[in-house]
């Protein structure tokens, strides 16, 4: 059976050599300039150049996280800076952006690119589409389960990897404009604001829902626990998965090598001890969960009590007396272990160091320091061991201990013939490099001492290396071995040895042209976007009467036994196309939706994954087009896809207006469709807002479906509610509560050739909608200004109207920049 490989995060060289001596079988590290951890350290060429060196030594393959998406304007540096990181041999680059992918493929035929997870890959029609990109490798969604794993595993011979450690995003990867939607930030540019972590109020029906489980108040609802796959890494091991990938390039040395280590074991065979989690636990954990790798389950998968590192929950404190606190508990404790003391219903937590430690029974008596705040700490509070430094030092000693690094195995073979040249040869199993002396063997006076030629030959310890086998050929004659030949050869070989492990092969590489597109001529299109039957029965009664030339309707429902009613209600309309929407993602199996959709025979159908489209495209002859979620930032993405033979694209939400005036100038912008109103949908997610506090469910087998029944909106610190709306699957997406209108750009953008534009409503009904719907054919049909609309539209909305990102002519900029 093919071994499967553990794949660590590295943000700097302590890291890298964590990981090397932890056991990690390869590593991944951020593209210079292009990093999709905005705060890491972001190294230079040169860095990057010193931590593939030191992985290439050691064996350790190194993937280059080039997945952030790409605007039109940074190409040019993009494919310049490509040049000089493929010039150092990564074995392989990690990628997000199709329209690079293309580029890369292009001009470097032979460099090996891995699917990023940001591709939103979970399925294996996805897959399938981008074939023609000789992808070799893709990162599977943190949401597929095991099961499904095993169903995309029998339909590609591509290589798969798999999230089995570290934080977990609530929102699909890819798919999160929470950061983007808040404060101008996009976790799809490395620059997440982990909007996922803050504390949120629930609002039911308009009414504050406060939450409590197991006597705790719960304000974290979409902060998951962190990932542990630790259990089932065999299982993924057995089923084909060729890479389990540890999350966490922000981390500490420590929390690479304890992780990599538990998972080395782990995969060998070797009995998983509670120790080994407890380590893992203290270098960072906000609670371990096998995340969504057996299912949905929405009453565990977030607990929602607290959203940072707490490490390993002790219990329940039993008295206070400054400055000691007492528990009972079995544990050990030790001088200088961190501790954090919580009562989550009041947000308190207090941290220590441990000072004393004495214990009587049970009974555990800790000093703290005197500087704490003593008056918040009360009995009953939940008490937390959440750092070791004896795990430190023993993380540390990997590295600086030479006995406990990691070797490479080889062998040596050295002949002493006399009359002939003394001969070393070194095999690490890939390279064999043999040194000759410049003098030849002379014959020995007396019996030479073969133990000591032996100990002369193999002393590698101070080197990379181990001997796992050695053999010394003599001849009839006793010959003399002189220590410093010997000595000198056995570090040419060495030296040689490294050079050859460090040799890079240079790719062969073709110069990109940048692709471009003839603009169509197309009659400016409206396209609004409705949610249910009833805004479907209200926006007719108004579209019937209005004049305009081409309107374009897009259904995105939540129940699909409405589509074809408002499908026959709305074909009724004059120079109205009228299509249907995709989920924003597709699972294996989940193609009954698809198959529907098909039956319904609409005028288009608009893909959110490109898996859906594979799929359609096979079983139908119905127009699709791309909405804003296959990520299309610059042209050379958009292009691609339109050769595919999509008849519309949405450009991305990370786009300001200049960005995507860029983006127009090298692709059809005639079929490149803009979202001037939207609310922004924020987090897309598996996780289920609805079944995890509104019900004891785990799944939609047993949670009663609370979501047909009631409104759900989250109330962020900022005062802001954000709706929470479920899809046919069962997923949820939050939308900003903020309307996003960008119609100031409606003009310029025509100037360039676009020509589609859309309005998405949301829960908008009665006059609201009327008022929305009239105010933008009138805009369009040239009987309103842009100001008359805008304060049309503002006296409509809860919160007014925001420009949106498209207004937005900054960037977010991270403060170690």
């Amino acid at each position: 059976m093919k071994k499967t490989e553990i794949l660590a995060p590295v943000g700097n060289m302590q890291m890298c050599l964590a990981a090397i001596h932890g056991g990690a079988d390869a590593i991944y590290v951020g593209m210079p300039g292009f990093n999709a951890r905005g705060r890491t350290h972001d190294h230079s060429v040169n860095e990057l150049k010193e931590i593939i060196d030191m992985c290439h030594l050691y064996g350790v393959k190194v993937h280059v996280a080039f997945n952030i998406l790409i605007f039109e304007e940074e190409l040019p540096a993009a494919i310049a800076k490509l040049s000089e990181v493929v010039a150092l041999g990564p074995d392989a680059l990690i990628v997000q952006d199709i329209g690079l992918a293309k580029i890369i493929r292009e001009t470097y035929p032979d460099q090996v690119i891995h699917g990023s997870t940001q591709m939103t890959v979970t399925n294996h029609d996805h897959i399938t589409f981008l074939d023609d990109l000789n992808i070799e490798r893709f990162v599977l969604g943190r949401e597929n389960s095991i099961p499904e794993i095993k169903e995309i595993r029998k339909n590609t011979d591509k290589e798969l990897e798999v999230f089995t450690h570290g934080a977990l995003c609530v929102a699909y990867s890819g798919q999160c404009f929470t950061s983007e939607s808040i404060g101008g930030r996009s976790a799809n540019r490395g620059q997440c604001a982990q909007s996922c972590r803050f504390s949120y109020e629930m609002f039911v029906d308009g009414e504050k829902r406060d939450l409590t489980k197991d006597g705790n108040k719960m304000s974290y609802l979409v902060s998951p626990q962190d990932l542990c796959g630790i259990e089932e890494a065999n299982e993924l091991q057995d089923i084909g998965v060729d890479s389990l990938k540890i999350e966490g390039r922000l981390k500490a040395p420590s929390y690479v090598s304890t992780a990599a280590s538990a998972f080395k074991a782990k995969l060998e065979g070797k009995p998983l001890s509670q120790a080994d989690l407890d380590k893992m636990s203290l270098t960072y954990s906000r609670g371990f969960f096998s995340g969504w790798l057996h299912g949905v389950d929405h009453q565990r998968l977030v607990k929602g009590n607290y959203g940072n590192h707490r490490g390993i929950e002790i219990g329940k404190v039993k008295k206070v007396s400054r400055p000691t606190i007492e528990i009972d508990t079995d544990r050990s404790f030790e001088n200088g272990m961190g501790i954090v003391v919580c009562d989550d219903n009041k947000e308190i937590e207090v941290g220590s160091s441990i000072f004393d430690v004495k214990r009587k029974g049970k009974r555990v008596t800790l000093s703290l320091a005197h500087d704490i705040k003593w008056q918040q700490l009360r009995p009953g509070m939940m008490l937390y061991l959440n750092s070791d430094p004896n795990v430190i030092k023993e993380s540390e000693s990997l590295v600086t201990d030479i006995n406990k690094q990691k070797r490479i195995p080889v062998k040596i073979e050295l002949k002493a013939i006399v009359s002939e040249k003394l001969s070393y040869k070194i095999d690490d199993g890939k390279n064999t490099i043999i040194v000759e002396s410049e003098d030849i063997v002379e014959e020995a006076r007396r019996e030479a001492d073969i133990e000591k030629v032996k100990k002369d030959a193999s002393a590698l310890s101070r080197t990379i290396y181990s001997v796992d086998d050695f053999k010394l050929t003599l001849g009839e004659k006793s010959p003399f071995i002189h220590s410093k030949t010997l000595k000198k050869l056995r570090q040419d070989a060495v030296a040689r040895l490294n050079e050859k492990r460090l040799e890079v092969k240079i790719p062969k590489a073709f110069e990109y042209q940048l692709t471009k597109k003839e603009v169509s001529e197309i009659d400016i299109t409206l396209n609004f976007l409705l949610r249910d039957i009833d805004q479907v029965k209200e926006a007719f009664d108004i579209l019937k009467e209005c004049e305009y030339d081409a309107l374009n309707i897009t259904l995105d429902f939540e129940f699909g036994k409405d589509y074809k009613p408002s499908l026959e209600l709305l074909r009724g309309l004059k120079n109205c196309r009228v299509g249907v929407a995709t989920n924003r993602i597709l699972k294996p199996k989940e193609y009954h939706h698809l198959n529907v959709l098909t039956r319904l025979a609409p005028d288009f159908i608009l893909c959110r994954n490109l898996g859906s489209y594979q799929y359609l495209r096979s079983k139908c002859d119905i127009p699709l087009k791309g909405d804003f979620s296959l990520n299309i930032s610059n042209s050379q993405t958009a292009n691609y896809l339109l050769d595919k033979g999509f008849e519309t694209l949405t450009s991305s939400y990370d786009l300001n207006a200049k960005q995507l005036e860029n983006l127009l100038v090298n692709t059809d912008a005639g079929k490149i469709e803009v979202n001037i109103h939207q609310y922004m949908p924020s987090f897309h997610m598996e996780h289920c807002v609805f079944a995890a506090f509104l019900s004891e469910g785990s799944s939609f087998k047993d949670c009663g479906k609370p979501c047909e029944e009631h409104h759900v909106e989250l109330k962020d610190q900022f005062g802001n509610m954000h709706f929470i709306k479920a899809d046919q699957e069962c997923r949820n997406t939050m939308f900003n509560a903020v309307a996003q209108s960008s119609t100031d750009l409606v003009d310029e953008l025509m100037a360039k050739g676009v020509s589609n534009f859309r309005i998405e409503l949301l829960n908008e009904h009665g006059e609201t909608l009327k008022t929305k719907l009239e105010s933008y054919l009138n805009y369009f049909n040239g009987k309103i200004s842009t100001g008359e609309l805008k304060s049309l539209l503002g006296t409509q909305e809860k919160y007014g109207i925001g420009t949106g990102m498209l207004m937005k002519d900054d960037t977010y900029q991270a403060r170690k920049n």
